[in-house]
């Protein structure tokens, strides 16, 4: 038994609760691990991650054995249960599998700001909600202007959303954009988000079969009624969001939306009050001992009140810190690894800056997005119907829409479920080069309005000999 003495002087305790391995004061953990965990903290750190990603597969795809990208991400895989199967090749199961749980996370973002955030505020969510449906419907309709009467035109969805990874690091890499324009920015972001779902639930549906849909009724009624009645075992949920995932996928609708529709139906409220949980943490503390003897002689009630404790904070939110680490620096990156391979041959850079299909992705993105938004403000403030953040001006609103105008991992998706196969090339190297046009436009933008927005320096008083 590890003496009681000893654990007390350890030099890693703190108030007598000793820090994890990661934590600790060590050599490898203080150099590596928590530079590492400060690293994952920062809100530049997925997006560096998925732009890490898909160089790694513009390179791969391009190099001597690029050849190898598209063999790899080609190979079938199935999941056989008796006499039926699921098989899809792995770039599927990363768009359509994986991906899932991409827009779990982002529904349950949106539900969360309903619920508690800035959407709940309607004079509050005015503005942006106003300038998300600008920043949707212009760039949509400059895409289709570009491409109507083309294999292209269903893919006006490219057009339309905001990547938020991309927002929140351009705004920190920016460093002077007021704290103003990131609320408005990602309440314009998840609105963009809920819209593009809407799209892809509804425009992009397929040989849509009413059986197995009605089969993702009944398990979508099935998860929202257990949760009322209190059954709180997680693999019951994940057999649910599984069996509806199929469900979807046999209906002819994308699997994907499983995961938003998923979220919305998750609860928002605790289970447990966090005042009867601590009168019962104090009851345990009080029964039990430091040292018992045998050791863990109570560890029932302590797995109890862990089971009590977890449940005074909301399985939305309990949900959404337990996948959106996985989100955004797992699936993400994976998902850009598997898409963003693309031949920058000179024929597919030609065709992504003059074909009609990559000139509706470039211009909707560079001019139509912050056109959108621009207008949309301008209009809802000279009606009355909103008022910009504190600390926000006018200029910083075109800014914002540069930077909304960044695409990526919702564009590709839209791209490889609306397009024909013989377009996707095209279009995710116009999406690349988009994002990067965007990205270097809107970072230069809002330090630009920054700077100019920056209150003059204090004077300097008089000195007195």
């Amino acid at each position: 038994m590890t003496d009681r003495t000893e654990r007390d002087d350890d030099p890693d305790a703190s108030d007598g609760l000793r820090r994890s391995w990661s934590r600790s004061s060590r050599p490898f953990p203080r150099n590596v691990m928590q530079p590492l965990q400060a690293f994952l903290q920062t809100e530049s750190s997925s997006a560096i991650l998925v732009l890490s990603a898909a160089a790694i597969a513009l390179v791969w795809a391009n190099a001597p054995f690029g050849d190898s990208y598209g063999r790899f991400w080609g190979t079938e895989l199935s999941i056989r249960v008796g006499a039926r199967a699921l098989t899809d090749d792995l770039r599927g199961w990363v768009s359509d599998g994986l991906m899932t749980v991409f827009f779990l996370v982002v529904g349950l973002e949106i539900k969360r700001e309903l619920v508690t955030g800035e959407l709940r505020d309607l004079r509050r969510a005015t503005l942006p909600v106003v300038a998300a449906i600008g920043g949707m419907l212009v760039p949509a309709a400059i895409y289709l202007s570009f491409t109507a009467g083309t294999d292209a035109a269903p893919g006006f969805g490219i057009a339309m959303p905001t990547d938020i990874v991309f927002v929140l690091a351009v705004l920190t890499l920016a460093g002077n954009a007021p704290a103003g324009l990131k609320a408005f920015l990602l309440t314009l972001a998840i609105v963009d988000d809920l819209g593009s779902i809407g799209i892809v639930a509804f425009a992009y549906a397929t040989d849509v079969d009413p059986v197995p849909l009605l089969v993702a009724v009944v398990l979508f009624v099935a998860y929202a009624s257990l949760w009322r009645i209190g059954v709180r075992a997680p693999l019951v949920y994940v057999a649910l969001g599984v069996g509806s995932w199929v469900a979807l996928d046999v209906g002819g609708i994308a699997p994907t939306l499983a995961g938003v529709v998923l979220a919305f139906l998750t609860p928002a409220v605790a289970f447990q009050r966090p005042r009867h949980v601590s009168d019962e943490a104090r009851r345990v503390a009080d029964l039990t001992l430091d040292e018992p003897v045998p050791p863990d002689a109570d560890a029932a009630q302590w797995l109890d009140l862990a089971r009590l404790s977890r449940e005074t904070v909301s399985p939305l939110a309990r949900t959404e810190a337990l996948l959106l680490p996985w989100s955004s620096f797992v699936i993400v990156p994976l998902f850009a690894l598997a898409n963003a391979g693309v031949r920058l041959s000179g024929h597919a850079l030609a065709e992504a800056v003059t074909g009609r299909l990559g000139l509706g992705i470039l211009v909707s993105r560079i001019v139509g997005k912050p056109l959108g938004i621009a207008v949309a403000v301008l209009l809802a403030l000279r009606w009355g119907l909103g008022r910009l953040p504190e600390g926000v001006r006018r200029a910083h609103v075109l800014a914002a829409g540069a930077v909304a105008g960044i695409p990526f991992t919702v564009s590709l998706f839209v791209a490889e479920l609306a397009l024909p196969a013989r377009l996707v090339e095209s279009a995710t190297v116009a999406i690349i080069l988009a994002a990067a046009a965007t990205g270097l436009l809107g970072f230069l933008l809002v330090r630009r309005v920054g700077r100019r927005g920056e209150p003059p320096p204090d004077p300097v008083p008089p000195q007195v000999s």
